[in-house]
C-alpha cells in the first residue's frame, strides 16, 4: 500500500466512523468529494471499522512516509481502533480506553496538593468568612453580564491577535466569528470551517468571568485552535501534502495536543502579567477587574488541575453515582452545585466522557515540553513548533524525558 492509499484510507475510516458517532469528525477540509462518497455508502459496522483500523496500521511500517507522519498515523488509527471496538459493544476500562486514545495512562490525583491549593487560596482571598464563601464571592464579582459577553470576547480577541500576528505569521485572509450560545456542555467550542475560517461558540450558560475569559478566547482562537487550524491547513497540508492534517477527530492524539496548546495559549501569547493586561481591556469597556489579584487566584487554583480527571475516574472507573461526583468537584474546585452538575454533564456524555484527559494531561505535558527548551530557544520558536508540527503525545514525552537528562547532566558537570 503507497503512501497516498494509506491516508486516504485514514481520512475514510474517520470519515466512516462520523456516520456512527455524531461531533465525531470535529472538522474535515479535505476533498469534498471523498467526504460525498462516504456519505452515500452505506454505513458500516463498527467491528468492520475497526478491522480496517488495524489493517491500516499494518502497513504504516512498509510505507516510504517519514517517520513523524508514521508515528501521528499509527498513534491515530489506534485511537480509531479502539473507538469502533466500544462502538462494538467491547468492554475496554475506562484507564485502558483514554490510553488508547490519548497515549497517556492516568491515575488519580493527590488530595494533598489540592489542599495545599486550598491554603494558597486562602492566602490570595485573605479575609472573613470561610475559603468557599470568599471564593464564590470573588467570582460573583468578576461575572460578566451576559448582555456585555460578546463585545468583551471580541475585545479580547482583536488584542489577543495583534499579540499572535506579530509572533507568528497568519494568512492574511483568516478570520474567527463569534456566537454565543445556551444549553452545550462546554464553555467554548471552535468549529473550524476551513479556509482560515473559524466560527467559536461561547456557552453563555457558565457565567464567564473575567479572569477566564481571556483564556477561553486565547484557547479557541489566538494562539489556541483556530491559529493551529490555520498553520496547519496552509503548512502541513497545502505545502507539504500532509493530507491527514485535513481532518481532526475527536478522541485522538491530536485531541490531547491542541487542548494542552491552546490551554496554554494566554501563557504564551501575554506570559506572566496576564491579568493587569486583561485589566486594562475591560477598563476600556466599562468593566472593572483586579487583574493582579486574578492573576493570583489563578494561579493558586491551578494546583487543582486534575480534580475534573479525579471526577473523570470516580465516574467512569469506580462506578460512583453522579450525586458523590458532584460533592467531589464541589469539596475539591469550590464551585456551586450548578457548576459542578454541569461538569458531570460533560464527563457523562458518551463522546466527551474520555476528553477531560486532554486538558489535564495535554496541559501537564505541553508545559514540561516547553520548560525543557534548549538553551537560547525561545518560548515563541517552542509554541510555533506545537502550531506548526504533527507531534503526538509519545514524542513529546520522550523529548521531555532527554531533556531533562539532559538538564540533570549538564547540572551536574558544572556543579562539580
Amino acid at each position: 500500500m503507497d503512501a497516498d492509499e494509506l491516508v486516504r484510507g485514514y481520512l475514510v475510516l474517520g470519515l466512516r466512523l462520523g456516520r456512527l458517532v455524531s461531533g465525531f469528525v470535529d472538522s474535515f477540509t479535505g476533498d469534498p468529494a471523498l467526504s460525498r462518497a462516504v456519505d452515500n455508502e452505506p454505513r458500516l459496522h463498527p467491528r468492520a471499522l475497526g478491522d480496517h483500523a488495524r489493517l491500516l496500521r499494518r502497513e504504516i511500517p512498509g510505507s516510504d512516509l517519514a517517520e513523524q507522519r508514521k508515528q501521528f498515523l499509527d498513534a491515530h488509527l489506534r485511537a480509531l481502533e479502539c473507538t469502533a471496538r466500544t462502538l462494538d459493544g467491547e468492554r475496554v476500562s475506562f484507564v485502558d480506553e483514554v490510553e488508547r486514545y490519548f497515549q497517556v495512562r492516568i491515575r488519580p490525583g493527590d488530595e494533598d496538593a489540592y489542599a495545599q491549593a486550598h491554603r494558597n487560596l486562602d492566602v490570595a482571598l485573605a479575609g472573613p468568612g470561610s475559603l468557599a464563601d470568599r471564593l464564590t464571592a470573588f467570582r460573583a464579582a468578576d461575572e460578566v453580564p451576559t448582555r456585555r459577553l460578546q463585545g468583551a470576547v471580541q475585545a479580547l480577541s482583536s488584542a489577543l491577535r495583534d499579540r499572535v500576528r506579530q509572533k507568528y505569521a497568519l494568512p492574511e485572509q483568516e478570520i474567527v466569528e463569534y456566537r454565543v450560545v445556551t444549553n452545550k456542555p462546554w464553555s467554548g467550542f471552535n468549529y473550524y470551517l476551513g479556509g482560515y475560517r473559524s466560527r467559536v461558540a461561547i456557552n453563555a450558560d457558565l457565567g464567564h468571568r473575567m479572569a477566564n475569559l481571556p483564556h477561553l478566547v486565547a484557547h479557541e482562537s489566538y494562539p489556541g485552535h483556530h491559529t493551529e487550524h490555520c498553520r496547519k491547513e496552509s503548512g502541513l497540508v497545502a505545502k507539504r501534502g500532509h493530507a491527514e492534517q485535513s481532518i481532526f477527530l475527536i478522541n485522538t492524539p491530536q485531541c490531547l495536543m491542541a487542548e494542552g496548546m491552546a490551554d496554554l495559549g494566554l501563557h504564551a501569547a501575554v506570559g506572566p502579567g496576564w491579568g493587569v493586561w486583561t485589566e486594562q481591556i475591560f477598563r476600556d469597556l466599562g468593566l472593572r477587574m483586579d487583574g493582579e489579584l486574578s492573576e493570583k487566584v489563578e494561579s493558586a487554583a491551578s494546583g487543582l488541575l486534575t480534580v475534573r480527571q479525579d471526577a473523570a475516574l470516580l465516574l467512569h472507573d469506580r462506578g460512583a453515582d453522579q450525586d458523590d461526583v458532584v460533592a467531589y468537584l464541589r469539596r475539591w474546585l469550590l464551585v456551586p452545585e450548578r457548576r459542578a452538575r454541569q461538569m458531570v454533564r460533560f464527563l457523562a456524555d458518551p463522546l466527551w466522557r474520555a476528553y477531560t484527559t486532554t486538558y489535564v494531561e495535554g496541559v501537564r505535558l505541553v508545559r514540561a515540553w516547553l520548560d525543557v527548551r534548549a538553551p537560547g530557544e525561545s518560548l515563541d520558536s517552542r509554541y510555533l513548533r506545537l502550531l506548526d508540527e504533527p507531534l503526538v503525545p509519545k514524542s513529546l514525552e520522550s523529548q521531555v524525558r532527554d531533556g531533562l537528562s539532559w538538564l540533570a547532566r549538564n547540572t551536574h558537570e558544572n556543579s562539580m
